[in-house]
């Protein structure tokens, strides 16, 4: 699916500073309007971290957000070894897809955060930096699915091991990103 939004979308949303001055240039433009922004030209002006960053200026795409960002986690779940992230997110993806309920998503959840401990936020910080679409794919799902985002919590305590891997891994993650909302069906 090609998936577009507009600058106005966008900038109702209060982008950064420097990432909205970034994709203004790249666009040749000053200011917003309502024309048609593909997510493919979002991706190769500012990057996947803002193209993710994106998906909260669009409305209608929830089921594709949260399959990315399982999508996202299962990247890294083998280095659970207790098998909770590749249950949290076979949940989330069931959910995703309407084949869970809102029961089975919060029983999900509360196992990874159990499982995972109180995660704190230096967690989050400490692995930001190799599994930043990751990361910027939750919180994106995090608006609309809640147990999304503890699938991704659970991947994100699993995954300090992979650092070496995060180049390869973001390579990954873009690919995925644009074969699902950068390409015609």
């Amino acid at each position: 699916m090609k998936l577009t939004t507009t600058l106005n979308n966008i900038k109702s949303h209060n982008p950064c500073k420097w990432g909205w001055e970034k994709l203004l240039r790249y666009l040749d433009k000053t200011q917003s309007d309502d024309d048609p922004l593909d997510f493919k030209t979002i991706l190769e002006s500012n990057g996947l971290n803002d193209a993710l960053w994106c998906f909260r200026s669009l409305k209608g795409h929830d089921r594709e957000i949260r399959l990315y960002a399982v999508w996202c986690a299962r990247q890294v779940e083998y280095l659970d070894k207790s098998g909770v992230a590749k249950a949290t997110n076979d949940i989330s993806e069931r959910f995703a897809n309407r084949l869970a309920t809102n029961r089975e998503l919060k029983s999900a959840s509360d196992a990874a955060r159990d499982a995972t401990g109180d995660v704190t936020w230096a967690t989050y910080a400490a692995t930001w930096a190799t599994y930043a679409a990751t990361w910027a794919a939750c919180a994106a799902a995090r608006a609309t699915c809640a147990a999304t985002w503890a699938a991704c919590a659970a991947a994100w305590a699993a995954c300090a091991a992979a650092r070496a891997a995060g180049d390869d891994a973001r390579d990954a993650q873009e690919q995925q990103f644009i074969k699902m909302f950068c390409t015609e069906d």
